[in-house]
């Protein structure tokens, strides 16, 4: 008898081991087919994700709305006018025509009404250069700014953003 509960006790022990490998074994497995289905099918679906999310971003940074300072404002054309400018040697003029950039739309009815001032004034701030003055880019610059400036103190409803020379010829 002492025989027989000895063999059922090693069977037993043989028996629980038996469960505890297969146990272990079937968690194996089942971690190991869980880290495949990560890696093979959850993870690529991240990065996908992930990678669409990056390229939408990248998208809606390059349509970015457009600052207030890069809009253009309204634009009035200022014709082809002709001014004797100062010379030592010989007598020299400008042919030029220019746009002004305005800030607000309701300015260019006043530009539009002011428009025999401006031009007054423009003649007269180019009439007084020289053709040295007006050769290089450092002079046509000063004009601009001259020009923006006087123009800009007799308007009352807007103001002058920026002045482009679209005809200049020193001659």
């Amino acid at each position: 008898m002492a025989e027989k509960k000895s063999e059922k006790a090693e069977e037993r022990k043989k028996g629980g081991k038996l469960k505890l490998i297969i146990t272990a074994t079937v968690v194996l497995i089942a971690l190991l087919a869980g880290g495949g289905y990560y890696f093979l099918v959850l993870k690529p679906k991240q990065e996908a994700l992930l990678s669409k999310q990056q390229e939408e971003s990248k998208a809606a940074a390059l349509i970015k709305p457009v600052p207030e300072e890069a809009k253009i404002g309204p634009m009035v054309e200022i014709k082809e006018f002709i001014v004797n400018i100062i010379g030592t040697d010989a007598p020299h003029y400008v042919k030029a025509s220019l746009s002004l950039e305005l800030d607000k739309d309701r300015a260019v009815d006043e530009v539009n009404k002011r428009m025999p001032q401006i031009r007054d004034a423009i003649l007269l701030i180019i009439g007084n250069k020289t053709f040295e003055e007006l050769q290089d880019i450092q002079g046509k610059n000063q004009v601009k700014a001259e020009l923006k400036s006087k123009i800009n103190s007799f308007l009352r409803t807007g103001k002058i953003n920026n002045i482009y020379l679209t005809d200049f010829v020193v001659q």
